[in-house]
């Protein structure tokens, strides 16, 4: 059986993809810190992912303060990856805003890495 994805990268591009399933998250170049912590560890930012379905939009207290965010999840094997912020409160945060947060413990790196 093989597994169709929402959305392919480009080959070209070094790639992020779902540990569990392989199905594309986001390209290298969508990348903006790799300087954040999610509940289960390291987390990176992106500005843009693919194959991504967001849930309900709740408040919670983040390390860097109060924010409305929805957890993500991959569109494929719908394991929780991380969360979108949708609405940061502090001026100094509105930056994360629109902008995607995928733990460590749920990608892995493909193509052209060397």
């Amino acid at each position: 059986m093989v597994k169709t994805f929402q959305a392919y990268l480009p080959p070209t591009n070094r790639t992020y993809s779902c540990v569990h399933c392989r199905a594309h998250l986001a390209s290298h170049d969508e990348l903006i810190s790799k300087s954040f912590q999610g509940s289960q560890g390291r987390a990176y930012l992106f500005n843009s992912v693919v194959n991504v379905a967001c849930g309900q939009a709740e408040e919670r207290v983040l390390l860097t303060g109060l924010h409305a965010v929805a957890d993500i999840y991959c569109e494929c094997c719908k394991t929780p990856l991380g969360w979108k912020y949708e609405h940061a409160f502090e001026s100094s945060q509105k930056y994360k805003e629109g902008k995607y947060i995928i733990e460590l413990a749920h990608m892995i790196k493909e193509n052209k890495w060397d």
